[in-house]
């Protein structure tokens, strides 16, 4: 990956240091001359595409449209990926219902090529609002080639800020943040549970989640995560509890600043 994101130091206080210079490096990152290469084709090219056979028969498109969702890892699966695009969303029986990572439904729901309806790229502003995801999900992927705690957190700024914010039940969404990889683990070691703790009794983690989610939020709604403050402490949690593993920052560091952030 060309660009290289200005990461200064690793702890709670080098994501403060990130956070402060984001903005700027977003738009250093959108500027890369390789990330203008590829906007310029998709947004030339992406009108062309009415079938899930369109998609995966250009491989540069594919790789636009399945990084937007972090589902990079199967540009090669296009059988697989054809699948999931043509048979859409609306059935219970379709592939991308049936998957844990529910990833596959949004990619699916976003491109509209399952032949029931106008597909959704020809939608005016479907190519810049695809990219503006193509760019979040790449510019975290160049951080985490140098702190994979820092893309981590970054996706869950994203990601459980759209959830929060869902019509979905409180139940809907616990779910999805366990059907979901990255957020996962970065509330398993926000709340300090346990190695293992995914092999227990779906409904037994839920309720596990729940309980140290209020004992260490003051609610067990991940409707809550919307509110700034509670985001920007989970995510601290986190990056402090994961730093505490490594050497490359003290722990008693990262004890002073959880510390200092309670008594504050």
């Amino acid at each position: 990956m060309s660009f290289q994101p200005v990461l200064p130091a690793d702890g709670y206080g080098g994501w403060l240091l990130l956070k402060r210079t984001l903005p700027a490096q977003e738009k250093a990152f959108q500027q890369s001359q390789v990330n203008q290469r590829e906007a310029q084709y998709f947004r030339d090219k992406i009108g062309t595409v009415t079938s899930a056979e369109d998609l995966v028969s250009d491989r540069r498109l594919l790789k636009v449209a399945l990084s937007a969702f972090g589902l990079e890892q199967d540009i090669n699966a296009k059988a697989f990926v054809r699948k999931v695009l043509s048979d859409g969303v609306d059935s219970a029986s379709d592939l991308s219902n049936r998957l844990a990572d529910k990833s596959y439904r949004a990619f699916a729901a976003s491109f509209g090529l399952d032949g029931t309806q106008v597909p959704k790229t020809l939608d005016d502003g479907f190519a810049d609002a695809l990219l503006n995801q193509y760019y979040a999900r790449q510019f975290e992927a160049a951080v985490g080639e140098k702190n994979d705690s820092f893309r981590l957190a970054l996706n869950t700024e994203r990601e459980l800020g759209k959830l929060a914010q869902s019509s979905a039940s409180e139940d809907t969404k616990w779910f999805t943040i366990m059907g979901n990889k990255p957020l996962r683990q970065v509330f398993e070691k926000a709340l300090g549970l346990p190695t293992g703790f995914s092999n227990l009794d779906i409904d037994q983690q839920l309720r596990v989640l729940k309980s140290r989610t209020q004992s260490q939020f003051g609610n067990s709604s991940v409707s809550q995560f919307a509110d700034a403050g509670k985001m920007e402490k989970l995510v601290r949690n986190y990056i402090v509890r994961d730093s505490l593993t490594t050497a490359s920052v003290s722990p008693a560091q990262n004890a002073l600043v959880l510390l200092a952030r309670r008594s504050g």
